[in-house]
């Protein structure tokens, strides 16, 4: 049977394809047992450089055991396990955290850049959503034992809805997931943002803007 040039395009086009998947999906984790992160190394790469020696200590973390400290403006702590914390996370793509959260505590809208997160409440009742491209808010209110994802990189909350402390434990596909706080960037960045960028973006009086700025300044 005679093949057709229009179907022989079809079936190289379908091949090339099969195979350019394969070779960007081709070893997507690491290439030896463990790369333990060489947290003191000057070398940049996309990660962290091997160190040659390890040992127990670096895969190793005992502080989501207990509560963290909450008295601060928000009222929630996170306390984070990645790669900077357990050197041997590098090249792994997990990480944790857990999150504290004082009486009425609030952990505000904030993204991660390079991960999908899935909490799991401890204790307490919380309030919690994320926000979709189409500015659409996906939200709802979970107790201990339940479950809730926050997509990649969305904008995403968790406000403690009671009168008593809450806590979950949060896990990471990412070694670093990155945490960008929405408010923190705006009013915070280092050269700042312009006053009349923010006050047109958020309509408001630049002299607004400036309190806003000075409220995310250094606390007595």
């Amino acid at each position: 049977m005679e093949i057709s040039p229009r179907t022989v395009a079809t079936i190289v086009t379908v091949i090339s394809f099969a195979v350019f998947l394969g070779v960007v999906s081709a070893d997507p984790d690491l290439l030896q047992d463990v790369c333990v992160a060489d947290l003191a190394s000057e070398v940049k790469v996309n990660g962290f450089p091997c160190k040659e020696t390890f040992d127990g200590t670096d895969f190793f973390f005992d502080e989501l055991a207990n509560p963290g400290l909450t008295n601060n403006t928000y009222g929630s702590l996170v306390t984070a396990a990645n790669v900077e914390k357990i050197p041997g996370l590098n090249t792994l793509g997990v990480s944790l955290s857990r999150i504290d959260y004082a009486p009425d505590g609030l952990n505000p809208p904030h993204t991660h850049p390079r991960a999908t997160e899935i909490v799991f409440v401890l204790y307490g009742k919380l309030h919690v959503g994320f926000i979709t491209s189409k500015n659409v808010l996906i939200a709802k209110t979970i107790k201990a034992g339940d479950i809730f994802v926050f997509p990649r990189g969305l904008v995403h909350f968790q406000k403690n809805v009671q009168h008593a402390p809450a806590a979950v434990i949060a896990a990471f596909n990412s070694q670093l997931p990155g945490t960008q706080g929405i408010a923190t960037a705006l009013f915070a960045a280092k050269p700042t943002v312009p006053d009349n960028v923010l006050a047109q973006a958020f309509q408001i009086d630049a002299g607004l803007v400036e309190v806003i700025k000075s409220g995310f300044g250094p606390k007595c």
